[in-house]
């Protein structure tokens, strides 16, 4: 017994290349999933992360560090505040001062005459787009031809914030989806932008989703209504990123007319955080700032090519716009902004997982 212990070890004095080599294991799902509560919560993370980054606002960097600069700053504020925010106060009401009194009496007295109506109000949403511009010093840039009433299309763009609207507006009376909004924005939806064909809708009813695609397809056959103006991310996106785009402006048959927004930040972040401020507050803050500096592009119209689907005519769109606008393309819903899965959802799931892991435990 005590020879053995001191019996010199064969294996120290050959070759490595000599030895019986085991043969590789296989790695198998089972081994996978010991370590998958680890993985899945790592995996959520990334995605929380990737997903919440297209909603936040980014702050920007403070300039009045020292001494010297400090009292521009302040006096920057006083400029801001007390005399360019007074100004853009008087000239945003006056301008809807004329713009009811001019609109009421067209709206309610000329039922007779559609046609001559129409093209009054048209230009009358249009002018007050223009006040509201005016109203935070809006520096706009537009490239490409202006857009035109014909039937069978339909224009499709980013969405950073309801501005959006108003700057597409000025130039051209488009006839909008959007979401339903209480309040005073919810007045000038229902007694305003409906006489320039504007379609409502609230994403939590399934109902107004069917109601809301066979007004679109009903309002694209018709040549005399106003160019239909559709935001397919679906809710506002900091202007860095783009999010999945919905396929129903794409499944109208009918000609798409992709529309890149890209705002500078250099006096502000035009960006609307809903969750986190009343569209009120958001004119505020314009309106408080030095300018709001914007490019617009129309860029040309496209067309369902032969063998593409419209999940793939979809984000050849994005592609487009993501590209001339200089935003990143993430490959999450921006539904999920307002729908987070519910926590009986997320239980559910979790659930499940264990049972399967279980399940594999038992078999070996």
């Amino acid at each position: 017994m005590a020879s053995s212990l001191y019996a010199p070890n064969l294996d120290d004095y050959l070759p490595s290349d000599s030895l019986p080599q085991e043969p590789p294991r296989t790695l198998n799902l089972r081994d996978l999933l010991d370590i998958s509560p680890v993985l899945t919560e790592a995996a959520g993370a990334i995605v929380d992360d990737s997903f919440t980054r297209c909603f936040k606002s980014n702050s920007p960097e403070p300039w009045n560090w020292n001494i010297y600069l400090f009292p521009l700053w302040c006096l920057g504020v006083v400029i801001r505040y007390g005399l360019l925010f007074p100004l853009r106060t008087l000239t945003l009401l006056l301008g809807w001062l004329a713009f009811f009194a001019a609109f009421f009496p067209v709206h309610f007295l000329m039922k007779g005459q559609s046609k001559l109506k129409r093209k009054i109000e048209r230009k009358l949403v249009e002018m007050m787009c223009s006040v509201f511009v005016a109203s935070w010093t809006g520096v706009i840039k537009y490239h490409g031809p202006r857009p035109s009433s014909r039937p069978y299309q339909v224009f499709v763009a980013n969405h950073t914030s309801m501005i959006d609207f108003i700057i597409l507006e000025q130039m051209t009376a488009f006839a909008v989806i959007m979401q339903k909004h209480p309040g005073w924005v919810g007045f000038i939806q229902k007694t305003i932008l409906e006489s320039v064909g504007c379609i409502w809708f609230n994403r939590n009813d399934l109902k107004d989703r069917e109601v809301v695609g066979r007004k679109l397809r009903e309002h694209v056959q018709h040549p005399d209504n106003n160019p239909l103006l559709i935001f397919p991310e679906g809710t506002c996106v900091n202007n860095q990123y783009t999010v999945m785009f919905k396929k129903g402006a794409f499944e109208l048959g009918s000609a798409v007319c992709p529309i890149a927004i890209k705002y500078n930040k250099i006096f502000v972040d035009a960006f609307w955080n809903s969750k986190k401020q009343s569209f009120t507050m958001h004119l505020v803050r314009l309106m408080t700032s030095w300018a709001v500096v914007c490019d617009v592009w129309f860029l040309e119209p496209q067309y369902l090519r032969e063998g593409e689907t419209s999940i793939e005519f979809t984000e050849r769109v994005r592609d487009m716009i993501a590209a001339r606008a200089g935003l990143k393309k993430v490959p999450w819903d921006g539904y999920l902004k307002h729908n987070r899965p519910s926590p009986k959802h997320t239980e559910e799931k979790q659930r499940m997982f264990a049972e399967s892991v279980l399940r594999r435990l038992e078999e070996n």
